[in-house]
């Protein structure tokens, strides 16, 4: 059995977590990528129910995890409850290729660990604030791939996107970071293409 790819989504509570899982799930299956997701809340599975309603994926594919404690507790301290959903999923779905791990929303300090994603990212937006890069969560620096979403409420809440980007060349100048509306899909396929190449994930479309 073939480990599967496990890719890592965090990011504080409302930034688009859910909703990026949601965007990428059609992509990975255009591409022939096999994916399961397991999605992380406090005391309710509600984001995996949320999941597996959207018609997206099997919902059998789809596993939530009850932290019960502090949301970056399950994907660093200990994330053993985590590591056995993965489990249970790849034994199921031997061909399984890719799982998308959401953690519940957390603060900017919140990282996975190594021995839990092999990749991850880390989601905010502009409505939270222009200053949050600026603020340099760990997350925020140590993410492989960070995205900036809701750039389209940005001038509802007065937030300087030019600001933002030179921001985030500043706090992150040797890693990717794509600015989003992930509810119009503007920035999505930037964001594909760079988990695919950063995760190192082979494509299986036939021709």
């Amino acid at each position: 059995m073939n480990e599967a790819t496990r890719i890592g989504i965090g990011g504080p509570v409302g930034s688009g977590k859910t909703r990026l899982v949601e965007r990428l799930l059609p992509m990975f299956a255009a591409s022939g990528i096999d994916i399961a997701v397991i999605t992380n809340d406090l005391v309710t599975d509600e984001d995996a129910q949320r999941v597996r309603r959207s018609g997206l994926i099997d919902p059998a594919r789809v596993t939530g995890v009850e932290t019960g404690a502090c949301p970056h507790t399950a994907i660093r301290e200990d994330p053993s409850a985590n590591l056995s959903a993965v489990m249970t999923l790849q034994k199921t779905y031997p061909g399984l290729s890719v799982v998308l791990i959401e953690s519940g929303g957390d603060n900017l300090a919140a990282t996975f660990t190594s021995d839990l994603v092999d990749y991850w990212i880390f989601v905010i937006d502009t409505a939270a604030g222009d200053d949050i890069p600026r603020k340099k969560g760990i997350g925020l620096l140590q993410a492989d791939l960070l995205v900036v979403n809701k750039i389209d409420l940005a001038p509802m809440v007065g937030a300087d996107l030019d600001r933002m980007r030179s921001d985030c060349a500043v706090a992150r100048p040797d890693r990717p970071t794509v600015f989003t509306d992930l509810r119009s899909g503007s920035g999505l396929n930037e964001v594909f293409d760079t988990v695919v190449r950063g995760a190192m994930l082979t494509p299986n479309v036939s021709t």
